[in-house]
């Protein structure tokens, strides 16, 4: 597979991706590399990356809890503490490897560590390759409000290697299929029929697949990233989906969500509001719902569920003068940004998919 040609990185995929990391190792007079991981990746990946890296340099390991709840300030404070008392210094390179967690704070830690210094991302889950390595954004949780604090700054390259795939449980690659299907709602139609049923998926041709949905989100990145415009876009299913997720994690008598098993909720309700817009057909809004439900299980949301997401949903970034933006679907395929529903409309939305 070619690189794909970011804005100011390269995106490295399998074989050719620990042949580049070590290009530019040699390439670059780092003083030491120090890799962020979590408890899962260090168990699980770390094996897999240390052989392959050809480096006399030294390298230093630093690994947090797994998990949203440790996407947070107090996370990082710890590792820059560690960075500083093993001597990490501006020309110091930052490798993490794991999922989205690790990859937003990771970055995150990278660029605001003495006003930023080199990172690479090599994301081990679906989720992360897909999305959350992809187009710069880095941050971490403010509570439980989903990156309210971060920063928009591009890594030196991201390495793709599915190998890392065959670690995740089943229900976590399900639930992470839930970005590349958004990838294919609002810029790929033919790209989104492939998902119609699963069984007809040649998992063989996976690599494709994962290929194709970066190659999209990329796309939209290199033309907005500073999200200003089109890449809103990528926001389809989230504005509806992050409070969801937040709420249930912020509950303690709820089960956690995994952020795909939310971001799928979010798409279906959000659909519904294109569709009450006169933005889908009622065939596309069904296509979709069923789509989706067939992957995933719907989340019980009670009334009291509802009015504390819909109380969230003024803490959503893309939010404007107050007012609450949507990015819809204006057909399958298509998108429209800064799109407002009132509160009526919202409730119609969870009352459908309840059914």
């Amino acid at each position: 597979m070619q690189p794909i040609s970011a804005n100011g990185y390269e995106i490295h995929f399998n074989e050719n991706a620990y042949e580049a990391l070590n290009s530019h190792l040699r390439n670059n007079r780092y003083s030491g590399i120090f890799i962020i991981t979590d408890s899962n990746t260090n168990e699980n990946c770390l094996p897999v990356l240390l052989p392959n890296l050809e480096t006399e340099l030294k390298i230093e390991i630093i690994e947090f809890e797994s998990g949203e709840t440790s996407k947070n300030i107090e996370t990082c404070i710890e590792i820059w503490n560690v960075l500083t008392e093993m001597g990490a210094d501006r020309k110091s390179l930052i490798i993490n490897i794991g999922g989205g967690v690790v990859t937003d704070l990771g970055g995150f830690v990278a660029s605001t560590f003495k006003r930023g210094i080199d990172f690479i991302h090599i994301p081990t889950t679906l989720l992360a390759m897909v999305d959350a390595s992809v187009g710069g954004k880095n941050g971490i949780d403010l509570g439980n409000l989903k990156n309210q604090i971060g920063v928009i700054n591009v890594p030196e390259m991201v390495l793709i290697d599915t190998k890392y795939l065959e670690t995740l449980p089943q229900h976590e690659m399900r639930s992470e299929l839930a970005e590349m299907l958004k990838h294919g709602l609002i810029h790929d139609k033919i790209y989104w029929q492939q998902f119609l049923d699963l069984s007809k998926i040649d998992f063989a041709d996976f690599d494709a697949l994962v290929y194709d949905s970066i190659l999209i989100k990329n796309e939209i990145v290199t033309k907005d990233p500073k999200e200003n415009g089109i890449r809103k876009a990528l926001n389809f299913g989230h504005t509806l989906g992050h409070a969801i997720e937040s709420h249930f994690l912020a509950d303690e008598s709820k089960k956690t969500l995994l952020h795909g098993e939310a971001i799928a909720a979010g798409m279906i309700l959000e659909s519904f509001i294109s569709l009450k817009k006169g933005l889908l057909t009622f065939a596309e809004y069904n296509e979709i719902k069923s789509t989706i439900n067939s992957i995933y299980e719907r989340i019980d949301c009670n009334e009291n569920d509802i009015e504390v997401i819909k109380e969230l949903l003024i803490h959503d970034k893309k939010n404007e003068y107050g007012k609450i933006q949507f990015a819809l679907l204006d057909g399958i395929g298509n998108i429209k940004i800064n799109q407002e529903a009132e509160n009526e409309l919202i409730h119609k939305a969870f009352a459908d998919y309840k059914t």
